[in-house]
């Protein structure tokens, strides 16, 4: 005996699937973030982060800025939106790749987009060339 698909089971189905698939979006495994950075770990050299710019660390979670020469800061990559990781970093403004919410290189603080709050600061030490987590 064979039983024939109803509509009912046809959309129930899909709309299952279409939960599981998009349950969690982004890349940001929540529990992980947190601890991904590791205290006294070397980032970058002072050389691999632009004046105006900044670099993203994805393993890290982490994105490192220079507003002006000289001037290190940090924060985390996690976007407040909904947990992807930031993309770029150029032109004094850290953007996320899933729906654009933008940030200020100087203090995280949101430029556009979604972005419900900045991103959280992250505690950085130059030591020479050396920038590392604190």
């Amino acid at each position: 005996m064979t039983h024939r698909s109803t509509r009912r089971t046809v959309l129930a189905t899909g709309a299952a699937a279409l939960v599981c698939g998009c349950s969690k979006y982004g890349d940001n495994n929540s529990s992980e973030s947190a601890a991904n950075a590791s205290s006294g770990q070397e980032l970058a050299k002072t050389a691999d982060i632009p004046v105006g710019g900044g670099k993203i660390f994805k393993d890290e979670k982490v994105v490192v800025t220079q507003p002006k020469k000289g001037d290190f800061k940090a924060f985390s990559a996690v976007c407040t939106h909904q947990g992807c990781t930031v993309g770029t970093v150029s032109d004094g403004i850290i953007e996320c790749p899933c729906h654009h919410s933008k940030y200020r290189i100087a203090d995280g603080s949101v430029a556009g987009g979604p972005a419900p709050k900045p991103l959280p600061a992250k505690e950085i030490t130059v030591k020479g060339n050396s920038i590392n987590l604190a």
